[in-house]
C-alpha cells in the first residue's frame, strides 16, 4: 500500500533554533547572558509563532536563572493545525555562550498534546544517557562501574576506550572519583546537558555516556531527540534540600520513580531540532561573514528515525525583506 509523504514538523523547527542561534551568535564571549538569553527567546517565540500548530509551552525557559521566558503554559504557533507539546531551550548553556567557548546549541521540540513530562517547579534530574549500541544495557539505580561495563560489552569496547561526559559541579565529586576509578577518560562540562546527552548518539563526538545531575527541563528535550537517534536517557528526580522533596511528595511527585524514555515523552511522534551556536563536538557554531551567516543544526523525527545536519547560509538582504528579527542590529543603546 502506498502513502502519501506526511508532514515533518521538525523541518519548520529548525528555523525556530536557526532564528535564536543567529541572533544568542552575536553576543558570544561578550559575558551577558540576558542579553543573549533574551534576544534568543524574542527570535525563538516571531518564529515559534509563524507555524500552522496550536502549541502549548510545557518545558518552558528560564524559571532556573530567572532569566526572560517563553513561559511555561504560553501558547504559541498559529493556532490552528494539530494540538501540540512545546519544549524549548533558546540556548542550553548559556554561560558558554557568554564565556565563549564550547557546546552552546539551541533547541525545540514538539510532540501530541500531553505526551511531555511536567516536572513542575522541580527543575533538576539524575540522568544517565547512551546511544544506541547500549540501548537497554543501563539501570541508572546500578552502581556506575556496572553501567560502565555494561557499555563498554554493548559498543565492542573495554571500560579503559569509554569517554563519559559529566557536567562540571562540585555535587558531582564523587560520581567523578568514581567514574577516574575505573579507568574511563572524562569530558567535563560547564553547562549544557542536552548537547552533553545527544553526543553519546552521535558516531563522531566520541561520547559514550552522559551521567550525573542537570535540569529536568534539558532531560526532556533529549529524551525528544533520543528517541529518533536510537539512544536512551534515564532520570530521577533530584530536590535540593528537604522542603523541596515534602513540597514534591507534597504534589504527586515520586522522587524514586525511575523515569524512562516513555516517562519522558510518551510517543514516537516527536520532532527535535537544534541548532549549533558555539563550537562543538555535536554542531558548529554560527559563522557570520559581513553580508550573512552559516550555521549547522539537527533534525530529528522520531516517527520515521530519521536525523538530518542541516548546513543553512542566510543572507542579511533577503531576511531583512521578509523577517521582523534584526539580525544585525545589535548596536548597544
Amino acid at each position: 500500500m502506498d502513502f502519501e509523504p506526511t508532514r515533518n514538523l521538525a523541518l519548520e523547527l529548525v528555523r525556530v533554533t536557526e532564528a535564536a542561534a543567529l541572533m544568542a551568535g552575536r553576543f558570544m564571549g561578550r559575558g551577558d547572558k540576558a542579553a543573549a538569553d533574551h534576544s534568543a527567546v524574542e527570535a525563538m517565540r516571531l518564529v515559534l509563532n509563524s507555524i500552522q500548530m496550536n502549541a502549548i509551552v510545557v518545558i518552558g525557559e528560564g524559571e532556573k536563572d530567572n532569566a526572560p521566558m517563553l513561559f511555561n503554559g504560553e501558547r504559541v504557533g498559529t493556532g490552528s493545525g494539530a494540538e501540540m507539546d512545546i519544549a524549548v531551550d533558546p540556548i542550553d548553556g548559556t554561560r558558554p555562550l557568554a564565556h565563549g567557548t564550547y557546546n552552546a546549541i539551541s533547541t525545540v521540540a514538539v510532540a501530541p498534546r500531553g505526551t511531555m513530562f511536567n516536572p513542575g517547579p522541580f527543575v533538576y534530574m539524575d540522568k544517565i544517557a547512551v546511544g544506541p549500541a547500549a540501548k537497554g544495557k543501563i539501570n541508572i539505580e546500578a552502581p556506575v562501574a556496572d553501567n560502565l561495563k555494561a557499555i563498554a560489552k554493548a559498543s565492542g569496547k573495554t571500560v579503559e576506550d569509554l569517554t563519559a561526559i559529566i557536567l562540571d559541579r562540585p555535587r558531582h565529586a564523587q560520581l567523578i572519583a568514581e567514574v577516574r576509578r575505573n579507568g574511563v577518560r572524562i569530558r567535563l562540562i560547564p553547562d549544557g546537558d542536552v548537547a552533553g546527552a545527544l553526543m553519546t548518539a552521535w558516531p563522531d563526538s566520541g561520547i559514550d555516556v552522559l551521567f550525573g545531575i542537570g535540569g529536568t527541563p534539558e532531560g526532556v528535550l533529549a529524551a525528544c531527540a533520543l528517541r529518533a537517534m536510537g539512544g536512551e536517557i534515564q532520570g530521577k528526580l533530584f530536590a535540593r534540600n528537604e522542603g523541596e522533596l515534602r513540597r514534591g511528595r507534597e504534589m504527586g511527585y515520586d522522587f524514586e520513580k525511575i523515569l524512562t524514555m516513555d516517562d519522558l515523552v510518551s510517543t514516537e511522534d516527536v520532532f527535535f531540532a537544534a541548532t549549533g551556536i558555539t563550537e562543538g563536538e555535536l554542531l558548529h557554531g554560527v559563522k557570520y561573514f559581513g553580508k550573512g551567516a552559516r550555521t549547522d543544526s539537527l533534525v530529528v523525527r522520531g516517527l520515521t528515525g530519521t536525523v538530518r545536519q542541516i548546513v543553512a547560509t542566510h543572507r542579511w538582504d533577503k531576511l531583512s525583506q521578509l523577517s521582523a528579527i534584526k539580525y544585525q542590529d545589535l548596536t548597544p543603546d
